[in-house]
């Protein structure tokens, strides 16, 4: 599959809350199977607002239904197609041809409804939408099952559908997929190889940035403010490639959206990089923390890749405080990309009056305040023993000379 990125400079990131689950697709005729998919997609989604460019992102979700007036299993090897339907005017749209020998996907719609304003807030123009793109890069032999388990990104026109599971088939012999899986040959985003390229020169210390999400009132419900540094290792022609880059709040973008138990971070800097940070609220202990992080990036021709990791559980805290941390973290989200934070502070919930709450400070901030204190501590007691031992030995010396 080929892999890219469509990025704006501002983007706002619709969540349906809870995992993307993957979704079950079936074409049938006479009760007999000819299309079945089981996937898990997300759509990244630019639109026009009255300031700017937004993205929004939106989930396939487990209500998505077959449109059975629009599929079909195509007859006598002519073209197939499924459609999938879901939420109020979205669809997924995938073609299939064939050879007798080979299927594939051969162009795939997206429709998205710019008058659901729930999810397109402040969009300059309304109706459906459809993109179309070709040259998709799905396919497999005939009675095969394709099969795609990393994540992919396919870009069509001004979005990108991300595939994070893929498994389907078309012009199927039977009621259920082919015991014969054909992989997908596209390498998964991060491969091993044996022989490494020496890093970069290292970027130095990152500039701290400070990022807001506003809600529909245009009130800050989400306030942050820290300094950033990817380390991310990818394969670029068959070498396995170290990267740091330090993201410059100068050329970065900051949206996302707040909810009563979820929030969402979107860092979107120049047309390369989109950070996404999830934080989750439990309700009954009043805690909140860092669940998920998603690094989607297109640096060059040979380094697109997406990055994500939804079981985290990273800066702590309680309702109504922030998290502080000055000194510098690393948070590991996959085995090929950590995150070093410098200087953060955020709050994701119960923001007043845009600004920040009473820091609950993290553990290596008090280490380092407690340090100083031990140290202070042991010589003022090592001065006041000296003082001590000094007055004792110095009546000990007067003691020994009697009066004349």
């Amino acid at each position: 599959m080929k892999v890219s990125h469509a990025t704006a400079g501002l983007v706002v990131w619709f969540v349906v809350l809870g995992c993307i689950d993957a979704v079950t697709l079936e074409v049938k005729e006479s009760n007999t199977t000819c299309i079945k998919a089981d996937l898990s997609a997300s759509f990244s989604i630019i639109y026009n607002t009255t300031h700017a460019n937004r993205t929004v992102q939106v989930f396939l979700p487990n209500s998505t239904t077959v449109d059975t007036a629009n599929s079909t299993c195509g007859k006598d090897g002519s073209s197939a197609r499924l459609v999938a339907v879901f939420g109020s005017g979205y669809t997924l749209g995938l073609n299939f041809s064939t050879n007798g020998t080979l299927y594939q996907v051969s162009s795939l719609t997206l429709q998205y409804n710019l008058s659901d304003t729930s999810v397109f807030p402040n969009a300059t123009t309304s109706g459906v939408v459809t993109l179309v793109s070709a040259s998709v890069g799905i396919e497999a032999k005939v009675n095969t099952t394709y099969k795609c388990a990393s994540p992919t990104v396919i870009t069509v026109a001004t979005a990108n559908v991300n595939f994070t599971d893929m498994r389907l088939e078309a012009y199927m012999p039977g009621n259920e997929l082919s015991r014969n899986d054909q992989t997908s040959t596209t390498p998964s985003p991060i491969t091993v190889s044996t022989t490494a390229v020496p890093t970069q020169t290292p970027p130095g210390t990152p500039q701290q940035g400070n990022y807001t999400v506003k809600d529909t009132n245009d009130t800050i419900c989400l306030l942050a403010k820290m300094g950033l540094q990817l380390n991310v290792s990818y394969t670029s022609q068959n070498k396995t490639i170290q990267d740091v880059l330090n993201l410059n709040p100068n050329v970065t973008n900051s949206t996302g959206l707040c909810g009563a138990s979820s929030a969402t971070l979107v860092l979107t800097q120049m047309q390369s990089t989109i950070l996404t940070f999830n934080f989750t609220l439990n309700s009954t202990t009043n805690k909140y923390h860092l669940s998920g992080v998603t690094l989607l990036a297109n640096w060059s021709d040979s380094a697109n890749f997406s990055m994500s990791n939804n079981s985290l559980n990273y800066l702590r805290s309680t309702l109504g405080y922030s998290y502080m941390c000055s000194a510098e973290q690393t948070l590991f989200v996959t085995p090929s990309f950590s995150l070093n934070t410098f200087d953060l502070q955020v709050q994701p919930f119960g923001v007043k009056s845009g600004r920040f709450a009473t820091a609950e400070e993290c553990q290596m901030d008090q280490n380092q305040m407690i340090i100083p204190i031990i140290v202070g501590a042991a010589l003022a007691g090592l001065v006041l023993i000296t003082l001590v031992a000094y007055l004792i030995g110095k009546r000990r010396s007067h003691a020994g000379y009697q009066a004349i």
